[in-house]
């Protein structure tokens, strides 16, 4: 079985394929699962990198979809052929979240889906959407649950609000496209004008290009009549300040990025004022995943994939994920 291992220290280069037994039988309440598809995260980035550190020969990446290949003993809901797709997670199963623990996230704490098979315990996995393709479904794990519970899960969005979401990446445009797909208007930022102009065919109503207008948030107050209802803040320091002018009073500001860095000026008087809600996040439950996807299966919302790559492309693929050139997804194909 070909898996990818992460040696230490951790680097991209680090990144090397070895050969591993066969996956074992499945045991009571587990589930077996020929793996097809991964895709990238920041997160997956962090640990490779070694800026979240892990153990030497970690296998990375949180995100898995395939099909189930064998049922242990107990099992229900899954039986061999389905097509699955893994959770960040797997011991949240519903209810409120307590605080983050990685010890069993995959590709961090615990052995990720960059190979061929699994065996993991069922409640590991869901359903996939049904008319997606292994590919698309591995973007859901990490980048659409994000976005799902930024604003349905925990905003919650209403059909007639305001959105703003920053940049091109996964959850920024799984965002735009949950946000559409609830009757919401959407104000998308960018650096690049090329990818602003993909925004706006994927629905986005207001486009802003970032380096050209600094002071967004005060067009976006503009754009939007007041301040938008609801902010998917990806950049972190570095950007929210922005985003708490461009809120509305009373308004919800979902942080679940920190792409400009962890440290920075905040702006607490102003939020203060103004009375937002600012959430801290981190992906989502099982019971939240199965919401989204049932969602998606009424909605037709398809993955925007910029390029895929093969697991032994593995650090090319990060590499191509570090340049910002891609937009939505990058996926990995197993």
């Amino acid at each position: 079985m070909r898996t990818m291992i992460l040696g230490q220290p951790a680097g991209v280069d680090q990144l090397k394929m070895v050969e591993r037994d066969e996956v074992d039988q499945p045991g009571p309440g587990e589930i077996a699962v020929r793996l097809r598809a991964s895709s990238i995260n920041f997160h997956d980035y962090a640990v490779v990198s070694g800026a979240i550190p892990t153990v030497d020969g970690r296998i990375p990446l949180s995100d898995g979809a395939g099909e189930v290949i064998a049922t242990g003993e107990g099992v229900t809901g899954f039986a061999v052929g389905d097509a699955v797709v893994s959770t960040f997670f797997p011991n949240w199963l519903s209810g409120p979240p307590g605080e983050a623990r990685y010890d069993s996230v995959p590709g961090d704490g615990a052995d990720g889906y960059a190979r061929e098979a699994v065996v993991a315990p069922a409640s590991s996995f869901t359903r996939a959407p049904q008319g997606y393709s292994h590919a698309e479904a591995a973007t859901l794990t990490c980048a659409g649950l994000t976005a799902w519970r930024a604003l349905i899960a925990d905003g919650p969005l209403l059909a007639g609000q305001s959105v703003l979401v920053q940049g091109s990446g996964g959850v920024s445009v799984f965002a735009l496209q949950f946000a559409k797909a609830m009757g919401a208007s959407v104000i998308a930022t960018s650096s690049s004008d090329e990818k602003l102009e993909r925004l706006k065919a994927l629905g986005a109503d207001h486009l802003i290009n970032y380096r050209e207008e600094k002071h967004w948030g005060s067009r976006v107050r503009k754009l939007s009549g007041g301040g938008v209802d609801h902010v998917v803040e990806v950049g972190g320091s570095g950007t929210l300040p922005e985003s708490v002018a461009a809120v509305r009073p009373g308004g919800h500001i979902a942080m679940i990025g920190v792409l400009t860095g962890l440290t920075g000026d905040f702006p607490s008087s102003l939020l203060m004022s103004k009375q937002v809600r600012l959430q801290g996040l981190i992906v989502g439950s099982r019971a939240q995943q199965l919401e989204m996807i049932r969602t998606i299966e009424v909605s037709n919302i398809r993955p925007v994939i910029d390029r895929r790559f093969a697991l032994e492309d593995l650090a090319e693929a990060f590499r191509y994920q570090m340049s910002g050139s891609h937009m939505g997804k990058v996926g990995i194909d197993i």
